[in-house]
């Protein structure tokens, strides 16, 4: 390894690191589902965003919500147990779930990320 201290998050396909957005309705309790993620050890962090105005297609209507917006940071290999704990703690009927791959990052951010996750 060189003195630079990035590093490709794609060191395997399993422990990627990634970043999964959802939103939840300002009225969610958006910290206790950040710290359910990150006790389950699904997430090594969870940041909720102050409120916003969300603006979206819901049955052929066009609607607004106030939501904040929540960034996940994990690894590939939990995602599969993160939706179905999505699923169960989200109010919506179709939360949002968007995985976006890291490219790279601090070394020892990305090792912290997949140390928390980790088991």
């Amino acid at each position: 390894m060189t003195s630079d201290t990035r590093l490709t998050a794609t060191d395997s396909t399993a422990s990627a690191v990634v970043v999964v957005l959802t939103t939840l309705p300002v009225e969610a309790d958006a910290e206790a589902f950040g710290e359910t993620l990150v006790k389950e050890r699904l997430a090594a962090c969870v940041s909720v965003g102050a409120p916003m105005t969300s603006i979206y297609t819901w049955n052929g209507a066009i609607e607004r919500g106030r939501e904040r917006q929540v960034l996940v940071k994990t690894v590939r290999d939990k995602i599969p147990m993160l939706k179905a704990r999505l699923a169960a703690l989200h109010p919506y009927d179709v939360p949002e779930l968007l995985v976006l791959p890291v490219a790279e990052g601090g070394e020892a951010y990305l090792a912290w990320v997949r140390e928390c996750t980790a088991g």
